[in-house]
């Protein structure tokens, strides 16, 4: 037996709740894993809540990332005992996810645990942490250095957010941090922030084009506030984008990319090429200091996750929540 949280529908209403299963219920895919800790994102929290169409299939165990040991495996890339984690491919939405003490998966969909990783560190960076490194690497081959100016990350109280500054600032970057929580200034600059800016600037009506202020930007906003974002980014920058938190219209005119050369690159976590993962993982390992991962997650029980996805989908929750199973 092992515990998940489960989530059915009764009358169409859905149901989440806490519930001991036997192991013949898992999928049968190519590798069970012995989950020690898994994360709760944004996603997470849309399909814990129901406030999202994010679960395919009912019943579902939710939890879009998880970190542990391998206890057997028809895959012969992965051996009992070894250490994997797993991000995105439908974990948690069509498939079970990671919100259980057991987990059955595809051999494709995991990656071996990279170097100076462990599960607790994989899921603190979770899925928040693999979109943003995505989202520098793509500024970084878009050709935008620390040299050209500053970088704006929206959002930044968040995981991706939070994370994005960390890795930029690691690189050199001078990062703007926009935040609707004022009371986040001192995190945000203890995780490489210059400055903080209050999210109230970019809510109001823009036009086409304005000052020309930040070399780049990573935005998991959205809405009106990615519109802002690229009538102001330099002649020849780059906006990597990756979230809805606002909404997922865009109004904006094509003066930023035509007049300015600015390139909004889209980034996409969930079904990122097996085969570049591991690079992605490594990088992140590589270059999150030790600090981070002190300063930037908070540790839940499963009892709590339901809790907790209220107030992650409420914008009440800073920075990274792990979850230990």
């Amino acid at each position: 037996m092992f515990k998940a949280l489960f989530i059915e529908k009764d009358n169409g209403q859905q149901i989440s709740h806490i519930k001991a299963l036997d192991e013949t219920s898992l999928p049968q895919e190519d590798v069970k894993v012995q989950v020690h800790y898994s994360s709760l994102n944004y996603k997470d929290g849309l399909a814990i809540s129901g406030k999202g169409k994010i679960i395919r299939d009912f019943p579902m165990i939710p939890g879009i990332d998880l970190a542990g040991e391998v206890l057997e495996s028809t895959d012969p890339r992965y051996k009992p005992g070894s250490q994997v984690l797993a991000t995105g491919w439908g974990i948690g939405e069509r498939h079970w996810g990671g919100l259980a003490e057991k987990a059955c998966l595809k051999g494709d969909w995991l990656v071996p645990m990279p170097q100076n990783l462990t599960p607790e560190k994989a899921m603190i960076i979770g899925t928040a942490g693999f979109t943003a490194m995505l989202c520098v690497e793509a500024l970084q081959q878009r050709g935008i250095t620390p040299e050209d100016g500053e970088v704006l990350v929206t959002g930044a109280s968040g995981g991706v957010g939070s994370t994005a500054i960390a890795l930029l600032a690691a690189l050199g970057y001078s990062v703007a941090a926009v935040t609707g929580r004022k009371e986040n200034s001192d995190y945000l600059l203890e995780q490489g922030a210059a400055r903080v800016i209050d999210r109230s600037e970019f809510e109001k009506q823009g036009r086409p084009l304005e000052k020309q202020l930040w070399a780049g930007a990573v935005d998991t906003v959205g809405s009106h506030v990615l519109a802002q974002v690229l009538a102001q980014t330099q002649y020849n920058g780059g906006v990597a984008a990756c979230g809805l938190a606002a909404g997922f219209d865009l109004t904006t005119t094509v003066m930023p990319f035509i007049l300015r050369n600015v390139t909004l690159l889209g980034i996409d976590s969930v079904s990122y090429p097996a085969e570049k993962r591991q690079h992605i993982w490594q990088r992140l390992a590589e270059l999150l200091p030790d600090s981070f991962y002190q300063k930037s997650s908070t540790c839940i029980e499963l009892s709590e996750v339901d809790a907790y996805a209220q107030r992650i989908i409420r914008g009440r929750v800073t920075g990274r929540t792990l979850v230990k199973l």
